[in-house]
């Protein structure tokens, strides 16, 4: 039974999340549509906490009372909600936590900023480190590698040709780090060291791309539409043109060494 309840949109579930999740016993996401950390149901594979979805549309003409009403209607053992300091709900936004402390009539705890190397961790903070490919701070602040999904699509046929041997991926709602990076690539549910790729191909077709390949031998059949994630550790370089697929390739096998050297 849900007595306590920690309320927010919570994309990316990252370590400021997880300081208001593990204070409650289930989690109750306000879904806007604008996840691209953890988009979706995604949130709940980063819990172990019964999670449950608000869709925004259906709740945000709601005045606060009528926002905690709901909470109260669908948490009938509910004493506690958590929340973080800056948070706001109802329409308009107009809801407080000091309105939420005269509505409810059990605990409000409210957990306070939470920041790593003196800045402030939010999921708009996570977005930009991802747009700038700065991977291994955007990791802390999730308190875990970024994970993104996406599904097999059949790749320009220059990898196992030319170059080497990759799985191309279509990629929607996640943000996307750009460049070369030493990954982990998880096919059901088995992972394996890799190296992805995400970004236009410069020296070949020009179109956007996300690639991985497998640093060992690999002999799974992958059939297009599978759903493929892609785990990042490192980044390695910027995606750069060259004047020849040799000397692509060569860069690509030097890339290659550098990931298998990264755990």
């Amino acid at each position: 039974m849900i007595e306590s309840i920690a309320i927010g949109s919570f994309d990316g579930i990252h370590i400021a999340h997880q300081e208001l999740i593990k204070r409650a016993d289930g989690v109750v996401v306000i879904e806007r549509g604008f996840g691209t950390i953890t988009p979706g149901w995604t949130r709940s594979l980063y819990t172990q906490k019964d999670t449950f979805f608000y869709m925004f549309d259906k709740v945000k003409s709601l005045t606060p009372k009528e926002f905690v009403a709901k909470l109260k209607s669908d948490f009938p053992a509910l004493k506690r909600v958590v929340v973080g300091y800056d948070f706001v709900y109802g329409k308009d936004r107009s809801g407080t936590i000091d309105s939420l402390r005269a509505d409810f009539d059990g605990d409000v705890e409210v957990v306070d900023e939470v920041k790593l190397n003196g800045i402030s961790v939010h999921s708009r903070v996570i977005r930009e480190l991802l747009k700038s490919s700065k991977i291994e701070q955007a990791n802390s602040m999730l308190g875990r590698h970024y994970k993104i999904c996406g599904k097999v699509v059949k790749g320009q046929g220059l990898g196992a040709k030319e170059l080497v041997a990759t799985i191309n991926l279509k990629v929607l709602q996640y943000s996307l780090p750009q460049g070369v990076f030493a990954t982990k690539t998880v096919i059901d549910d088995r992972e394996y060291k890799s190296i992805s790729f995400i970004g236009h191909r410069q020296s070949t077709d020009g179109n956007f791309a996300v690639e991985t390949h497998i640093l060992s031998d690999f002999g799974e059949t992958v059939e297009e539409a599978q759903e493929v994630w892609i785990e990042f550790a490192n980044f390695i370089r910027e995606n750069r043109k060259f004047n020849s697929l040799k000397e692509l390739k060569e860069q690509i096998l030097k890339d290659i060494e550098e990931a298998k050297g990264i755990s």
